[in-house]
């Protein structure tokens, strides 16, 4: 009989938590990196690999998302319809105006596991341009990421 060597938590302790994270002013990756940990739940100790042990996480602000150098104009955001001649580009600029939480999608999306749990913890994050949010009945306690090396 072997030993398991992968901790399985009990299920009736995985209450998922909600947080608001504001990202006015805020590094893009450098956000996207918290966003995705607490996902995942490798901030808790009950942190299995396998399993969904992450929380619900709410952005709020993010069309005030920011990145550094040149990328405003040089960063491209590529999607393609499927059909021939179907790609379609935009700078980090274009896209920002015209669906700006799709940006902080992307980059947390690209830093999950690339399996169905992936695709299912993707779906705890929501992200909002604006301030409101539509959650304030699940009391997402506020999660402060500081993404600029002594600033706020």
């Amino acid at each position: 009989m072997t030993e398991t060597k992968t901790y399985v938590p009990p299920v009736d302790t995985l209450e998922p938590n909600w947080y608001v994270v504001d990202a006015a002013d805020q590094r893009l990756g450098r956000l996207a990196t918290e966003v995705a940990k607490v996902l995942r739940g490798k901030n808790k100790p009950t942190f299995t690999p396998n399993m969904d042990t992450g929380d619900f996480v709410v952005i709020i602000n993010a069309e005030k998302v920011q990145v550094t150098g040149r990328k405003p104009e040089q960063k491209l955001y590529r999607r393609h319809s499927g059909r021939p001649g179907g790609m379609k580009t935009e700078t980090f600029n274009q896209l920002q105006a015209r669906i700006p939480e799709r940006i902080i999608e992307k980059a947390v999306k690209g830093m999950l596991p690339k399996n169905a749990l992936g695709r299912k913890l993707f779906t705890k994050l929501k992200v909002y341009a604006g301030p409101e949010h539509p959650h304030a009945a699940q009391k997402p306690q506020a999660l402060v990421i500081n993404t600029i090396p002594g600033g706020n």
